[in-house]
């Protein structure tokens, strides 16, 4: 199983989030880090512009987004920007999409959030062709996209869907190169998020990618309070509550993996032998000797 870690553009210590993207992805390169997945909340700095920049200072280290939200920007606008990446980046850009929630789509930008199936599949009618240098010609109810890009060199990155429903994970398997998916514990990603997506994926190889909340500890209460403070957003958007309610978890506090090395070990392993092909750390304590542990932890652990 692959071990990859999450970075945040809201993790800056003051800095501008460019030099501190660049310094970020620097650091975990050198510290063995094959593949990083970054964030893109509402109220941050725009993701992909931050990759254009990082991506030329650092190399040897690929970059997922993980995810951009697909309502407010045009497919072709999305591929333009993506192939851009990719070229920069000499293909070590890997494009994961969502459908953000409705308090954001809805609440912030005015768009419709119903639908999520159809807009999600329409948008991918109009991105996939445009991303392998084809043109598109894909009328939708929710979106229509027609016309063609010339980015001459640039490779199309693989798509991730943040699927947790069966339709979207169905869509995923379909069409995608996977999912990657948040505050989802073993018990569901054995049980209904790989067997849905690669039923739908028939004999195509698809991947499953999950990221979890971890800290290397020895002060496991104290790390249980700052993850249910940290992350309890997440215990009342409906699609992460419905992960949780499906684990048995009574909050992200009991999703997050928190322990000492053996303890946080044995439960990352446990992930790969129910069907994770790629586990994201998400390194949440505020112990700065804590984080450093859980790197060095899943470093070694990366397969």
């Amino acid at each position: 199983m692959q071990i990859s870690i999450l970075a945040s553009l809201s993790d800056t210590g003051g800095r501008s989030p460019i030099d501190a993207t660049v310094e970020t992805l620097a650091q975990l390169r050198g510290e063995g880090f094959r593949r990083v997945w970054m964030t893109q909340m509402p109220y941050e700095p725009d993701l992909l512009t931050v990759l254009a920049v990082a991506f030329r200072e650092v190399d040897d280290i690929e970059v997922g987004t993980g995810v951009i939200p697909i309502q407010n920007q045009h497919p072709m606008l999305l591929a333009q920007r993506a192939l851009t990446l990719s070229l920069i980046s000499g293909g070590r850009f890997l494009l994961g999409l969502g459908m953000t929630h409705a308090a954001v789509t809805e609440g912030m930008w005015g768009i419709p959030w119903d639908k999520p199936v159809r807009r999600l599949r329409e948008y991918l009618d109009g991105l996939q062709p445009l991303l392998a240098g084809e043109a598109a010609d894909a009328p939708g109810e929710t979106v229509t996209t027609r016309g063609a890009l010339q980015i001459a060199g640039a490779s199309a990155p693989d798509i991730y869907i943040a699927a947790l429903g069966p339709q979207l994970l169905k869509l995923a398997g379909r069409r995608t190169a996977g999912t990657v998916t948040w505050m989802t514990g073993p018990t569901t990603l054995a049980e209904h998020v790989g067997p849905t997506l690669r039923e739908a994926a028939g004999d195509r190889p698809v991947r499953v990618v999950a990221a979890l909340p971890v800290t290397v500890t020895d002060d496991v209460e104290g790390a249980r309070a700052q993850a249910a403070k940290q992350f309890a957003m997440y215990g009342h958007l409906p699609s992460y509550r419905a992960m949780l309610d499906r684990e048995g978890y009574a909050g992200p506090e009991d999703a997050a993996i928190i322990g000492d090395e053996s303890t946080v070990a044995e439960r990352i392993r446990s992930l790969g032998a129910v069907g994770v092909d790629e586990y994201v750390g998400v390194v949440f304590d505020a112990s700065a000797e804590n984080r450093a542990r859980t790197r060095a932890l899943l470093r070694s652990l990366d397969g």
